[in-house]
């Protein structure tokens, strides 16, 4: 990391300058190392394309690069993806090959394959295809068995190989990683499943606690929804969806009900979308979708990998590695969670996230000291390595944490409770009668972030608050500056005791840090960001209020009645420094992130842009109704 004088008024250009020349410095250098990870390998492997057939006759497309040393044998490290195994082609190689460079040059065979009816690959695909426990003929396939029929093709197939396989992924595909683990292939030895889909109603970038991820779901399946006749390359697919703005926020506002997206654009074409709106409760077709309780008698060793400012999968990270956890007596499984955004393990240095800095390349080290020597010991037979339970990067204090399991044995629960004039404490309220009233109308929602962009930013997670803190709608409470650092390592929940003049509504919780009006700014800082001050979002989280009770049957409110709304928020791992405050706000729309409430119980997959209507809120912080947030402070 660079460290500039401070240059300001008339020096402001000389500035300008030095941040340009280091911009196309690092561009330069990635070029270059780019470029060589290319002619590396190029060099050093031979690219084989294959149609593997699966045991009900469909046949997947498979990419597979073998090293040219012929002196050893390899192991298989396979990614299965539904974004395409590109570049097709056998004289077209990829640019680099694996989780990361190292284990190209380590030498491996890499797999990459097409997942079932998905570009290349023949039959028909499914979204979060659901797992069949008890197969009972050739014609009951899963994600499951097609990996294992994989791998046992590529074992019968392949020469050179060692006789074992890992499974990677990040995302989607590490669903597919998951997924591999039942009833898995006695050569599969290792997975790691990163940032992995898991519930899509539930959490990760479908659902969160039953309310809709609008943004998220809209942009995605606009195009990867879109249908595939048949096998065909990412040239001849489906191109990206034209929004006609730059503005988000406008254009989901103008789009209304959720219902006018089948109406104004997708038609009959997008089946997913379409399921989706069919199925606006936690019923069968979602419970199907969940690989959780399918991860029993896991034999391969797993290391599970999230970032916790991942916008996509927070959730799956931690549901993944809980059901291994519990359901697994004796199975070597690891958690590793850093300061990342959406795959930042893979796809950046991760020394810094928005206008955070962390001080040190998180991603590299997490590559070279977790990773790698993760899988060459179960792949290759290299010494184990010392791999913690739950290796936690924590931030704030900006320091990696290894714990012996995860939330850690040493936190313990701390309320941290709401009163009166904002004020947040750890001392429960006395008072009677209190409570904070506003209105919330869904025709103009709160955004969740500042500015204008089209697409859902990554860095919101982390972003400066302060924008929201001057709505009227939004509730803002604080402590007064700590006088210690405060750590906390773990679950996190809220529980608010509400009333609404309304019969159904969201709440949306945020954790923030607030800085100190003295705090430096960052140099160099190309946003020119003041963080004296910065409220940076440490967690947030919604919860659709009809599901307070449960997710199969919803509830209505019953206006002005006081009702509690208790929900967890995703695990967290940060340290508020000695004179920072914590902050907590509250309000009922996160849009375009999240659809809109009507307010109204009604269908919101069926409601009509009428049905949207404004309302009265009340939040309580008295003796009798003690709101709070139920944070894990870690112990010294």
């Amino acid at each position: 990391m660079y460290s500039f004088p401070n240059l300001a008024g008339k020096h402001s250009s000389m500035k300008k300058a030095i941040l340009l020349f280091f911009l196309i410095f690092s561009l330069e250098l990635n070029a270059q190392t780019f470029n060589s990870d290319s002619a590396f390998v190029r060099d050093h492997y031979t690219k084989l394309e294959k149609l593997i057939p699966m045991r009900d006759g469909k046949k997947l497309f498979t990419a597979i690069y073998i090293p040219k040393d012929k002196s050893k044998k390899y192991p298989f490290l396979i990614n299965r993806t539904p974004y395409t195994c590109w570049p097709y082609g056998a004289d077209t190689y990829k640019p680099t090959l694996g989780p990361s460079m190292l284990f190209a040059h380590a030498g491996y065979i890499f797999v990459y394959q097409d997942v079932r009816g998905k570009w290349m690959s023949e039959g028909s695909y499914e979204d979060v295809r659901p797992h069949i426990a008890n197969k009972k003929g050739k014609k009951d396939v899963d994600e499951s068995s097609d990996t294992y029929d994989t791998i046992d093709w590529l074992l019968k197939h392949v020469a050179g190989n060692n006789g074992k396989a890992g499974i990677y992924g990040i995302s989607y595909p590490g669903f597919y990683s998951t997924a591999a683990l039942p009833d898995a292939h006695p050569a599969l030895k290792a997975a790691s499943p990163q940032a992995p889909v898991t519930d899509w109603f539930m959490g990760d970038d479908a659902h969160h606690n039953g309310a809709f991820c609008l943004a998220d779901m809209f942009s995605f399946h606009a195009n990867f929804g879109v249908p595939r006749p048949h096998p065909i390359t990412p040239d001849k697919g489906p191109k990206n969806f034209a929004y006609g703005t730059n503005d988000a926020y406008k254009f989901y506002l103008k789009l209304g009900a959720l219902k006018n997206a089948k109406l104004k654009y997708f038609g009959d074409s997008i089946a997913f979308w379409n399921d989706a709106m069919k199925h606006p409760d936690y019923d069968a077709f979602w419970k199907a979708r969940v690989i959780t309780p399918h991860l029993k008698n896991i034999k391969p060793a797993t290391l599970v990998v999230g970032g916790f400012f991942d916008a996509e999968d927070c959730y799956g990270t931690f549901a993944t590695y809980q059901a291994l956890e519990k359901q697994n007596q004796g199975n070597d499984n690891k958690l590793v969670v850093g300061p990342w955004f959406h795959g930042g393990w893979a796809r950046a240095s991760g020394d810094s996230f928005g206008d955070q800095r962390f001080g040190q390349e998180t991603s590299t080290w997490y590559q070279e000291h977790l990773e790698f020597p993760f899988f060459e010991h179960h792949l290759k037979g290299a010494p184990a390595p010392e791999l913690a339970e739950a290796s936690i990067f924590i931030t704030g204090s900006n320091e990696w944490r290894n714990f012996d399991k995860w939330p850690p044995a040493e936190s313990m629960p701390e309320k941290l409770f709401l009163g009166e004039r904002n004020i947040l404490s750890f001392d429960a309220p006395e008072i009677e009668n209190s409570f904070d009233e506003y209105t919330s109308d869904p025709n103009k929602p709160v955004p969740y972030a500042a500015g204008v962009q089209i697409r859902r930013t990554r860095e919101y997670m982390i972003d400066d608050q302060r924008f929201a803190a001057t709505r009227p709608d939004v509730m803002v409470y604080e402590t007064s500056p700590l006088a210690e650092d405060m750590t906390l390592a773990g679950s996190l929940t809220a529980d608010l005791w509400v009333s609404t003049s309304g019969t159904d509504a969201d709440y949306v919780v945020k954790l923030i840090d607030v800085f100190p009006d003295d705090y430096p700014n960052n140099d160099p800082n190309p946003q020119n960001v003041q963080m004296g001050g910065y409220e940076m979002l440490v967690r947030g989280e919604v919860m659709r209020g009809r599901y307070r009770n449960s997710f199969e049957k919803p509830e209505a409110f019953i206006p002005g009645q006081i009702t509690e709304v208790s929900f967890a928020m995703p695990d967290i791992a940060h340290t508020f420094r000695k004179g920072h405050r914590i902050m907590v706000q509250i309000q009922n729309t996160w849009f375009p992130i999240v659809d809109r409430n009507p307010q109204k119980f009604v269908n919101i997959y069926e409601a009509k842009d009428t049905d949207f209507q404004r309302a009265t809120h009340r939040i309580y912080h008295d003796r009798t109704h003690p709101t709070s947030l139920t944070l894990p402070l870690l112990k010294k």
